[in-house]
């Protein structure tokens, strides 16, 4: 039975909904006592954080629609007039809703005397990014739920300049300020002023940022490159980046070139995800190409699969594509005398290779946020497949400039002979090899994730596959980087990081272990992710 105080709740939504389909959907419910649907869509605001807002598109407070959007964006606006920020520019990829809710932003921003910039059409995450700096704006508002599930989108804020004494040089914002920001939104008008007086963005701007990624290829040479777009916004400026280069012979995977909001192909377009980049890795062997390219929907980030000798084609993780950066960076004197960094579930190969080279190296919390406030930053990474190879221009992951990086290091293997399946031999012979693994565990219950995690921080496995517990370390105890999670070393090189995901309903575990060969490295680590399974389950 629907309460009395829900039923004036929905209400009270109903008449300031923005939205006619929304409203329409609300007042059928209501009407036909839709306990179950009502209860789900008003379980409380959806909650903004340092990742924004996430969460599926539907009706009411709990849920992605026009009217969350128009309350976040106008308790925004009171936050920036508030710390006397005067400038937003805002972009959009391709999901359901993306365009109607970039337009309500640019609305409310705008009827609030905000100058207001809005990007010419869908366009990747790292453009967006690119244009917080370009415009010098206050903030920069991103409306992607990146390679979330088709059901999903959400709202991604940055700033500009300096804000509560933190230089955040055009990157996604971090606490306290995404406090500051919700409590605002909670206190929001519910019908702010709105103004079609804002600006489109001139394609000046996007040309700018292609120029300011070619700039980073000295010389293409003649290379058989698969790219996949995942159903997302990245294509068209992949293509003219490419392109520009120099890199011509292009060959797209078809069926997913075209942004698609249903993403018809793959339930979940997270390359990370086992399947999602099948369909380019058949027309790599088709066409017998020499690398492979994915980027997530929103572009910000970047997968590679390889013909290994060994395996055939494959994908490589996150962590060797990150090293494999840093060490052709070291190579080419780019960025050295600046800082190196990537996030504490990483490899710890990067810090090894900054440490022998003479570069300064953090580690740092979880998320581009963090990796992108390090001071003087060269070069950064995180394992989950992104990278920032271009600080400068644009101060957080972008797949589209990490690519061309890695499609100009390839080329310049395979004219000496080489190829990235070598280069990452040399890096193991120099340095040990390290390999990386993750279980990933899916939830619906949120509640089930803490209660999994706390059981294995009261009670860590003794031995993994007869390697001794040498020490665990409770993450939100530490003084430098407080996280929840658990870090965990046994004899042998191993190390083992357990945490809740920041942005899906997921436990994750996070595996590296270092050996004197590839093929002893991939056997232990497979021995560890099968230990830790039955841990886990």
């Amino acid at each position: 039975m629907i309460s009395d105080q829900l039923r004036l709740e929905i209400q009270e939504w109903i008449k300031n909904d923005p939205d006619k389909k929304t409203s329409e959907q609300l007042s059928r419910w209501l009407a036909e006592n839709n306990e179950k649907d009502l209860n789900r869509c008003f379980n409380g605001f959806l909650q903004f954080g340092t990742a924004g807002l996430r969460g599926p598109v539907g009706p009411g407070p709990s849920c992605m629609n026009r009217a969350v959007v128009s309350r976040t964006a106008a308790g925004i606006v009171s936050f920036m007039k508030k710390n006397n920020l005067t400038s937003v520019v805002i972009g959009r990829d391709a999901r359901h809703g993306s365009k109607e809710f970039a337009q309500d932003s640019a609305e409310i921003f705008a009827g609030s005397g905000i100058k207001t910039y809005v990007l010419p059409r869908m366009l990747p995450t790292p453009v967006l990014a690119f244009a917080v700096n370009k415009l010098k704006t206050d903030v920069g508002i991103m409306v992607t739920a990146s390679h979330n599930p088709a059901a999903d989108n959400g709202y991604k804020v940055y700033l500009g300049g300096t804000v509560l004494g933190v230089n955040y040089r055009g990157s996604q914002i971090t606490s306290p300020v995404d406090q500051m920001i919700s409590d605002e939104i909670s206190k929001a008008d519910l019908a702010p002023n709105r103004s079609s007086s804002f600006e489109t963005v001139n394609e000046s701007v996007i040309s700018d940022y292609i120029s300011s990624v070619t700039r980073l290829s000295t010389s293409a040479g003649k290379l058989k490159i698969i790219y996949t777009a995942l159903h997302g916004v990245g294509a068209e400026t992949f293509i003219s980046v490419f392109q520009k280069a120099g890199f011509n012979d292009l060959i797209l995977v078809s069926e997913q070139n075209e942004p698609d909001p249903n993403f018809p192909t793959t339930a979940f377009p997270n390359p990370e995800e086992s399947g999602v980049i099948d369909l380019a890795i058949e027309y790599a062997k088709k066409h017998n190409a020499d690398l492979v390219i994915a980027n997530d929907p929103d572009a910000d980030r970047c997968a590679v699969a390889v013909n290994d000798p060994e395996s055939g084609w494959r994908m490589l993780r996150g962590d060797e594509v990150g090293v494999i950066l840093g060490k052709y960076l070291v190579e080419k004197n780019i960025s050295t005398s600046k800082a190196f960094a990537n996030s504490l579930v990483s490899s710890s190969l990067l810090a090894k290779i900054a440490k022998k080279n003479g570069v300064k190296f953090h580690e740092t919390l979880i998320g581009f946020k963090w990796i992108s406030k390090v001071e003087n930053l060269g070069y950064g990474y995180e394992e989950a497949l992104g990278y920032c190879v271009d600080p400068d221009y644009v101060n957080d992951k972008d797949g589209i400039s990490a690519a061309l990086l890695l499609a100009q290091l390839v080329s310049e293997l395979k004219q000496s002979g080489t190829s990235l399946n070598d280069y990452l031999q040399s890096i193991g012979n120099e340095f040990g090899f390290h390999a990386t693994d993750q279980i990933s565990i899916r939830f619906t219950d949120s509640a089930a994730i803490d209660s999994l995690l706390s059981k294995i921080s009261k009670n860590p496995p003794k031995e993994l596959s007869g390697f001794a517990l040498q020490s665990v370390e409770d993450l939100n105890l530490s003084k430098t980087m407080p996280t929840p999670g658990i870090r965990m070393k046994y004899a042998g090189e191993i190390r083992v990081i357990i945490r809740a995901s920041g942005t899906e309903p997921k436990l994750k575990c996070y595996i590296e272990v270092v050996c004197n060969s590839k093929s002893e490295a991939n056997l232990l680590i497979s021995q560890i992710k099968q230990a830790l399974t039955k841990v886990l389950s």
